[in-house]
């Protein structure tokens, strides 16, 4: 034989052999890329497989199969379009490379038969035993270096990278047995992520984490990125390292500088983001088609904060790391004394679709039935309320629905509780209610995809890094930042005014023109960044409202030498010479009246051009306008945002001052004040909604001009279709109590 030719023949089967392969490959992928091409908005139910509740499973047995297609079916022909299903960790890798993936195998293709699509939630939060006997060094650790025993629960360190390694193959077995069916949609890579997930390690006296070895050699990387020399560092932190390996995240606070933990903290947000980015990455090195996602338990300004020990996640920073980034919502999650309000409701609404800067946004959990903590009963849970969460969520851009979950919960102190339909199979009324929703959103998927919020012209700024103001040992509040935005937050809510909220540590980026009026509220502590940025923008024709004391401290918690600082002074018009504190500071402007909070800031007017437009009790000036370039800055000697949340005001005046001031544009809207208007906008045509948060059936009348001649106008709610005359939409329109209508305008 002519061993040459043959082993020529050899290379030109394999050859063919592994093109038909990547053939084969590539014609998958194309396949997944047309299909999700298609306009599909997933209205998922969270379901495993069984009743077993996340993230535990229910073990496969011979009646498996035909228990799960009826459940499948029962969701199917209530009007879903895809199951939420999960997999964990501790049970699919028992035995390390012994992989148990039967019940998403099961479940995918008892999906494939029913027609619904899938989402995949990976756990790896409870983690194997394996883990822990091989890479002991994996562990936890708190500031003592002890290292926190598994329970199943928190898993081990992401930051070992002999454990990173392992968590990572897991994430890619798992995308091995998915991304072939073809029910698969998608995934969701971190339920509600923190620095130590469903734990609290109660023995031990306000742990913080994680200061394990590797944890630390990773921060001292970080460290090395951001100063460069030790003599920076050193500088920085008041100390006199000689090596690198002395350097250690701070264990308590110190009257000195506290830098240190400045640092540690806002070191700790980039990590989880970029432990995010990994996961995405392992998985889209095996399934680079199918979208990604990850979810909050809440949006982070509504009240986390980096110094939080357990969660000093800033969604801001996460949103980078997957294709879509979103949140859970749960308004009632246990004691009713804790209802979120319909304020703090549209807040977290609006707060999530800020995050993700227009891009859409996944609900991972939306909270389905009524919550339970132990022997603590939550609020029912109502079709209504399902029906308002959901479509408000939808108008503020959300790519996709989770219901939590279809089965309540069958074990755990949340046993009972956040079910759609009772344990026992039995249907709801919200269960129907609920689907009947979904099949409306299906119908409406070509344009709500296409479709993104109508562009606020106020927005306000929230620093994730003002709650690190103090350091270590900050006795006063983490969270006045937080309520100073939804204090603002409400007075535009109430006008039916839109408003975005921005990261103070990415306005450079931003086109911040686009906005009239921007609220800079508790300005404590400022960046060279964000401080330059908002400097052009009043000198490019913005209207800049400032709170107290802008700038009194930097990014490492250094004070500035004048207030404001940043060289604010000069387009400010004035500069601080005193502060009275005072629980309660009256300020009258014109003829409105309102409170601020904290204390009362008297000025050192600068420029004669600068005007007073209100005064403090005593006569001094509590606000100040000054011009600079083409706009104007606004300058209000105490919290006012702060004081309103704490103490709410209904319409409070200083909402409709500012909206005047910047000149924004009031809806022409006639309805009662309970009454919410939101707007999608896109090139073929717009939604707009009527939310009528009242006990009453509202008389509503709106009015605008479009954009284009409608085609065709449809309420989509009740199906009636309305006549429009050219460019202007005009609708007069009874909108039931606690109910949304919804009129969808094609060009």
């Amino acid at each position: 034989m002519n061993w040459k030719r043959a082993a020529g023949v050899v290379c030109v089967c394999l050859g063919l052999a592994a093109f038909a392969v990547v053939t084969r490959k590539d014609l998958r992928a194309a396949e997944a890329v047309e299909e999700n091409s298609k306009p599909f908005f997933p209205v998922a139910v969270w379901y495993s497989g069984g009743k077993a509740r996340a993230p535990m499973l229910e073990q496969v047995n011979a009646e498996s199969a035909r228990l799960w297609k009826e459940d499948l079916q029962k969701i199917k022909g209530l009007g879903f379009n895809t199951v939420r299903t999960w997999v964990e960790w501790n049970v699919g890798e028992p035995r390390e490379a012994e992989y148990h993936l039967e019940n998403l195998d099961l479940l995918l293709r008892l999906a494939d038969e029913v027609g619904l699509r899938v989402i995949v939630q990976v756990y790896v939060d409870s983690a194997p035993e394996w883990v822990g006997a091989k890479y002991p060094e994996g562990r936890y650790a708190a500031q003592d270096g002890q290292a926190i025993p598994s329970q199943a629960a928190p898993g081990f360190c992401f930051d070992n990278a002999t454990v990173r390694k392992a968590v990572l193959g897991f994430f890619q077995e798992v995308a091995r047995h998915a991304e072939k069916n073809a029910s698969f949609y998608g995934w969701d890579l971190w339920s509600e992520p923190a620095a130590l997930n469903w734990a609290r390690v109660g023995y031990k006296s306000e742990p913080m984490f994680c200061y394990c070895p590797a944890s630390m050699d990773r921060f001292r990387e970080w460290l090395k990125k951001k100063y460069g020399t030790l003599e920076k560092l050193n500088a920085a932190w008041h100390r006199t390292f000689t090596d690198w390996k002395q350097v250690e995240p701070p264990r308590y606070g110190t009257i000195l500088t506290y830098t240190d933990f400045m640092d540690w903290r806002v070191y700790y947000g980039y990590k989880l983001a970029e432990d995010l980015k990994m996961r995405k990455d392992a998985v889209k090195s095996i399934d680079p088609v199918h979208v990604a996602t990850s979810h909050a338990p809440n949006p982070s300004p509504l009240v986390r904060t980096l110094a939080d020990p357990y969660d000093p996640t800033d969604d801001f920073l996460m949103k980078d790391s997957v294709d879509y980034f979103g949140t859970s919502f749960y308004p009632k999650l246990t004691a009713v004394e804790h209802n979120w309000t319909l304020n703090r409701r549209a807040l977290a609404m609006d707060l999530t679709a800020s995050i993700t800067g227009g891009r859409g946004f996944y609900v991972g959990e939306l909270q389905s039935g009524f919550g339970v903590h132990g022997t603590t009963i939550g609020s029912e849970v109502t079709s209504s309320d399902l029906e308002m969460w959901t479509w408000g969520m939808v108008s503020r851009g959300a790519r996709a629905i989770n219901y939590y979950a279809f089965y309540p919960m069958n074990a755990g102190y949340e046993s009972g509780g956040y079910g759609m339909i009772q344990l026992d199979g039995t249907l709801t009324e919200r269960s129907r209610r609920t689907g009947e929703t979904a099949k409306n959103i299906a119908a409406n998927a070509d344009l709500l995809l296409h479709a993104k919020p109508k562009q606020a012209e106020a927005a306000i700024v929230f620093s994730p890094l003002v709650p690190l103001l103090g350091g270590y040992g900050e006795e006063n509040s983490r969270n006045a930042m937080h309520k100073a935005l939804a204090g603002y937050h409400r007075m535009f809510f109430e006008r039916n005014l839109a408003v975005e909220v921005l990261s103070s540590r990415e306005l450079a980026g931003e086109d911040l023109q686009k906005y009239k009026l921007i609220v800079l509220p508790y300005p404590l502590m400022m960046t060279k960044d964000e401080a330059a940025a908002l400097k052009t923008y009043v000198k490019n024709g913005g209207h800049l409202f400032v709170e107290a004391r802008p700038g009194w401290v930097n990014e490492d918690g250094h004070a500035e030498a004048a207030v404001p600082g940043f060289g604010w002074t000069e387009m400010c018009g004035l500069r601080e010479s005193s502060i009275d504190p005072a629980k309660e500071v009256a300020v009258r402007w014109s003829d409105a009246e309102f409170t601020g909070m904290s204390f009362a800031e008297h000025f050192t007017v600068l420029d004669e051009k600068a005007r007073v437009l209100a005064k403090f009790s005593d006569g001094t000036p509590a606000a100040v306008e000054h011009g600079h370039g083409k706009g104007s800055v606004l300058v209000l000697g105490t919290f006012a945002g702060q004081e309103n949340e704490t103490k709410p005001v209904r319409m409070h005046p200083l909402g409709g001052i500012l909206a005047k001031w910047a000149g924004l544009t009031e809806p022409e809207l006639k309805a009662p004040e309970l009454v919410e208007l939101r707007e999608m906008e896109s090139r073929v045509g717009k939604f707009v909604f009527f939310f009528n948060h009242g006990d009453k059936d509202a008389e509503v009348e709106f009015a605008e001009e479009l954009e284009r001649s409608a085609a065709n106008v449809r309420e989509i709610v009740t199906g009636d279709n309305t006549k429009s005359e050219g460019k202007r939409f005009a609708v007069k329109a009874k909108v039931p109590a606690q109910a949304v209508r919804i009129y969808r305008i094609d060009y």
